[in-house]
C-alpha cells in the first residue's frame, strides 16, 4: 500500500499542471488514442525481450510523432486521424498478443491498472520521469501558455510554435505511459482531465489551476487507496472514481462562482 501511495502521489504531481494544457488546448482525445496504443508496446516490448513498460513508452512516442506527421499533412481531419490510429493500434495490440501463445499476459492488469503491483524500480521510473516532465514543464509553461491562448499571435510574436507542440505531445505521451500502472490503457486519460476539469472550476488562474489539479488528484489517489484497502475495490477504478466524486461535488461551487 505504501509503495501504491507514492507511485499514485507521483503521477498525480505530474498529471495535474499537464492535464490543465490538455483541457486547455481541447486534446482530451488525442491523450485517448494514445492511451489504447499502449497493448501494441507491450506486444512490441515482450516480442523484442523488453520490459514492458520500456515498449509501452517507445510506442507512445511513435505514435505521438506519426500523429504530428500525418496531421501537418492535413490528408485527415485530425479527429478522424485520431480514431483510426487509436482504434487501430488497440485492434493490432490485441491480436499481436493474442498470437503469442507461450506467453502468459495480465490483460486485465494492463487494461485496468494494477497499482499495488509497483515495486522500487517503479517508483524509481515514475519520479525520476516526474523531475524530468515538471521541470520541461516549468521552463516552457509561459511560451506554452502564449501558444496555447492564441497559437497565431505567439506565432507573430516569433514562439517557435510548431517546436512546442511537440514538446507538450512528448510530454504527454511519457506520462500517459507511467501513469498506466495507476489507471490502465482504458481510464489513464482520467488522471489527466478529471482533476483539471474540477481544478476549473475552483482556481483563478493558470497557475492556480495547475496547483489545484495536482492536489485533486493527490486527494483522489489517497481517497481511492483507503477505498481500495477497507472495501476490497479495484485500485485504478477507485481513484477514478474519487476523482469523477470530486468533480461533481464541485458543480455547486462553479455553478455559485458563475452567478457572481
Amino acid at each position: 500500500m505504501l509503495r501504491a501511495v507514492l507511485g499514485g502521489l507521483g503521477v498525480a504531481g505530474v498529471a495535474g499542471p499537464l492535464g490543465c494544457f490538455v483541457i486547455w488546448r481541447r486534446m482530451v482525445y488525442f491523450g485517448a488514442a494514445l492511451a489504447h496504443s499502449a497493448l501494441l508496446g507491450v506486444a512490441l516490448g515482450l516480442a523484442l525481450g523488453l520490459p514492458a513498460d520500456l515498449g509501452i513508452a517507445a510506442l507512445c512516442l511513435l505514435m505521438a510523432l506519426g500523429f504530428l506527421a500525418l496531421d501537418r499533412g492535413q490528408l485527415v481531419a485530425s479527429d478522424t486521424l485520431l480514431g483510426i490510429l487509436a482504434h487501430a493500434s488497440l485492434a493490432l495490440g490485441l491480436l499481436a498478443l493474442a498470437m503469442m501463445e507461450e506467453l502468459r499476459v495480465d490483460l486485465m492488469g494492463y487494461l485496468f491498472g494494477d497499482i499495488l503491483a509497483l515495486n522500487q524500480t517503479d517508483l524509481f521510473v515514475i519520479y525520476a520521469l516526474m523531475a524530468v516532465v515538471l521541470g520541461i514543464l516549468l521552463l516552457s509553461w509561459r511560451p506554452l501558455l502564449s501558444a496555447t491562448v492564441d497559437e497565431d499571435l505567439a506565432r507573430v510574436e516569433g514562439l517557435a510554435t510548431g517546436r512546442l507542440k511537440l514538446i507538450f505531445t512528448l510530454l504527454m505521451a511519457v506520462v500517459i505511459a507511467i501513469g498506466m500502472k495507476v489507471a490502465g490503457i482504458l481510464m489513464v486519460i482520467s488522471l489527466l482531465i478529471i482533476p483539471a476539469a474540477t481544478a476549473r472550476r475552483l482556481a483563478a488562474s493558470p497557475e492556480g489551476m495547475a496547483l489545484v489539479a495536482t492536489l485533486l488528484g493527490a486527494l483522489s489517489v489517497l481517497m481511492g487507496l483507503a477505498g481500495s484497502y477497507f472495501w476490497d475495490l479495484p485500485s485504478g477504478a477507485a481513484i477514478v472514481a474519487a476523482a469523477a466524486l470530486l468533480f461533481l461535488l464541485s458543480l455547486p461551487i462553479g455553478f455559485a462562482r458563475g452567478r457572481r
